[in-house]
């Protein structure tokens, strides 16, 4: 049984690499025109509009978070909002129009200078429909409107990028790295303002004699032939070094030993919690709606009983602004926590107080305990039972590093608890 799942994650890796690489190498191009029309978009004053149901709600909550909070040193915070964030109107709209709900959202809140992205992981997504209309209806309002899709969806929209693969979860990762290579490369066009069209006029960068060194800072700028080339070659460079991340990170015999303990605890009666930061805390959101409502991404398994500890905003602020951020957590773990259940922590520092602080209170309460941690692991990794370590330190490769880790763990488990 154990060779026979350590076969399956190897198999899940190595197909991960092979469509990775062939979705990026057929897309490179058409990615960084995209850059340039979305940075003409921003200088503007536009906004990015990210929407999906489901698991693909989380991506939406990821998108939000990069664009408003760059962890390049140095770039500029991009407006960008999540339409699920608003959980009661979503799902109030939702309730009166299955189909429209977005739709209703967008027209209340879009303005035409603003971008929308769509996302739908397979024709398993049931919410599908309401996504396809909301991106037509973001043409109609003069938005600029891109679509995420798997196979079996088709969108009527000005740019579509479409996975070739019927595992959802490999959609939603090679979805994850293209928004995030939109997010980091969007930026160039900034430092390129004579290819940005129509922007707002104000003082010009006159670099004198050292224009040779630094071209991209002239105002007369326009050459958009050579920086698309560069941001294209930048696209191919980012998809190999996620495809040798995650080879890298990959652990096949520990991720089925660490199910196998998960599954023990899940047999018995227990639940898992799961938590992280930013990027993290939609990675948590995702593994948490993957794990009970396995429908929505097209498996035909049991829901297993977890809960996001990111999810409840009025506990988190609360906590936060009473006895402190690092607490937001670990005082969740004290009300949720018995000791036959899971602690998961996403974290790509492997350091974060909050983080650590709930692991703490989930070991003194007999829980047991996993880390998924980048750079190398950090403190996170030694306090846990069991760890998925990857050795980097570049948060958003780290991020889609981590995806395929809890994703496989969501194929053990339904494996294991067939």
């Amino acid at each position: 049984m154990t060779s026979d799942l350590t076969s399956v994650v190897e198999a899940a890796y190595a197909e991960r690499e092979r469509l990775c690489r062939s979705f990026f190498e057929a897309e490179n191009t058409r990615m960084a025109e995209l850059c340039l029309l979305m940075a003409r978009r921003f200088i503007r004053g536009g906004r990015l509009v990210a929407f999906g149901t489901g698991p693909a709600a989380t991506d939406a909550q990821h998108v939000s978070v990069e664009f408003v909070h760059p962890v390049i040193v140095g770039k500029r915070a991009l407006p960008a909002m999540a339409l699920p964030n608003d959980a009661a109107a979503s799902v109030g709209l939702a309730v009166e129009d299955r189909v429209g709900f977005i739709s209703q959202q967008l027209t209340t809140i879009a303005v035409p200078e603003d971008i929308a992205i769509g996302m739908i992981h397979g024709p398993h997504d049931f919410g599908r429909d309401a996504v396809s209309a909301a991106l037509k209806q973001a043409q109609a309002l003069g938005m600029l409107s891109i679509f995420l899709g798997g196979p079996g969806v088709a969108a009527d929209c000005e740019h579509v990028f479409q996975v070739p693969s019927d595992d959802p979860y490999i959609v939603q990762e090679i979805h994850e790295t293209l928004y995030h290579i939109l997010w980091e490369l969007v930026h160039v066009f900034f430092d390129h303002k004579g290819l940005l069209e129509d922007r707002p006029k104000g003082p010009a960068h006159d670099t004198g004699k050292s224009s040779f060194l630094y071209p991209w800072l002239a105002e007369a700028e326009t050459d958009s032939k050579s920086v698309l080339k560069e941001v294209s070659a930048s696209v191919l460079q980012k998809s190999e070094d996620i495809i040798a991340m995650r080879n890298g990170s990959m652990d096949p015999a520990g991720m089925v030993e660490t199910a196998q303990l998960i599954a023990d605890r899940v047999r018995a009666g227990g639940k898992i919690l799961i938590f992280g930061n930013g990027g993290s805390a939609t990675d948590a959101q995702d593994f948490c709606v993957d794990l009970v409502a396995p429908s929505s991404v097209g498996a035909r398994r049991r829901p297993i009983p977890a809960i996001s500890l990111t999810n409840d905003a009025a506990v988190v602020t609360a906590v936060g602004n009473d006895v402190g951020f690092e607490n937001i957590f670990a005082r969740q773990v004290i009300a949720y926590g018995a000791p036959g259940d899971v602690a998961i922590a996403i974290s790509t520092s492997g350091g974060s107080r909050n983080v650590l602080a709930a692991i703490e209170e989930a070991r003194r309460r007999g829980l047991m305990t996993v880390g998924l941690a980048g750079y190398g692991g950090g403190r996170l990794a030694d306090l846990c039972d069991r760890s998925l370590v990857i050795s980097a330190d570049y948060i958003p490769r780290i991020q889609e590093a981590q995806a395929p880790h809890y994703h496989v763990l969501c194929e053990l488990l339904g494996r294991l608890l067939a």
